[in-house]
């Protein structure tokens, strides 16, 4: 993109995208995925572009993301009109739109065609290839769901040692501390980490699940908050306090059922806090997340049926 005719702020924008993009796919072949933080599919894809990325790695593969956003003149010049939009970049040229590859192995195989088409440099000679920690994730978030926190905790305390710039790993330690229980120690965490890896998306699905879990009740407060609940199912204040503590507790499904009657019942209550709530949820549980999916389909009957 030339320079010529374009304010300050533009020129500083596409500054930005030359070290940032263009440079390194002179040699690499870079995955440019434009985003935006409110965008609920660029989240559920960010995990899988940064674990094909990862994978190859040693093959000269880079993710490099454009929040659109804060940098609007480079989307205009992509012509970015919905996103997630995806791009793959060789010596500053787009290469194949990556767009509808929202699978692993739909991006292995569109990179594979790529990567034996174009003079794309590998790893140095002599470099060691990173270890792949993809199976440990995989193992932690296992872990994780199924409800071995202090298990899932020493995985991810592992998988950090290995590979500690991994935002993946980072995020995976912080929920597992944050369901263990562990909440100074999460909230200690997450303060320590840059500006820029606390807007990542996995970290703010952390973040979501720090507030929720502040306020864990005790066994017989959240039996009280039930009771109180269950007589008074009119009374919105009621509901959601339940609501909330159900889900720090951990009752998730009484959590969800509940802000789904408030939704059903109520839906401009406290100006749809509700939903907002809900949505948080989603957040903190992840939005790939087979129960997510389950609890979206039950809100959008109830919005659109």
């Amino acid at each position: 993109m030339a320079s010529m005719g374009l304010n300050i702020e533009e020129q500083k924008a596409v500054e930005r995208f030359r070290d940032n993009i263009v440079e390194p796919s002179k040699t690499k072949l870079v995955i440019l995925d434009f985003w935006a933080e409110w965008c609920g599919p660029c989240k559920a894809l960010t995990p899988v572009l940064e674990k094909v990325a990862a994978d190859y790695a040693d093959k000269g593969v880079i993710l490099a993301k454009v929040n659109v956003d804060e940098e609007q003149f480079i989307a205009s010049q992509f012509q970015v009109r919905s996103i997630p939009t995806v791009y793959a970049m060789f010596q500053g040229q787009p290469v194949a739109d990556l767009t509808q590859a929202r699978t692993e192995s739909q991006l292995k195989q569109v990179l594979d065609q790529l990567l034996s088409q174009l003079p794309v440099e590998a790893g140095a000679d002599g470099e060691e290839p990173a270890q792949d920690i993809a199976p440990l994730l995989a193992m932690g978030e296992e872990v994780l769901a199924s409800g071995d926190t202090e298990r899932a905790l020493g995985i991810f305390a592992q998988i950090v040692q290995m590979a500690p710039d991994n935002i993946e790993a980072q995020a995976g330690l912080l929920r597992a501390m944050i369901e263990a229980g562990h909440i100074e120690d999460a909230e200690a965490a997450i303060a320590g980490l840059p500006e820029d890896v606390r807007k990542d998306p996995a970290i703010e699905r952390a973040v979501a699940a720090l507030e929720l879990a502040k306020n864990k009740p005790d066994d017989s407060e959240l039996e009280n908050l039930r009771k109180a609940a269950a007589e008074r199912p009119a009374d919105m204040e009621a509901q959601m306090a339940f609501a909330e503590a159900a889900f720090a507790a951990g009752s998730r499904d009484e959590a969800a059922d509940t802000l789904l009657s408030m939704i059903r019942t109520e839906p401009q209550w406290q100006e749809g806090a509700a939903k907002a709530k809900l949505l948080q949820i989603f957040e903190a549980v992840g939005l790939e997340d087979p129960w997510v999916a389950a609890q979206r389909r039950k809100l959008s009957l109830i919005l659109f049926g």
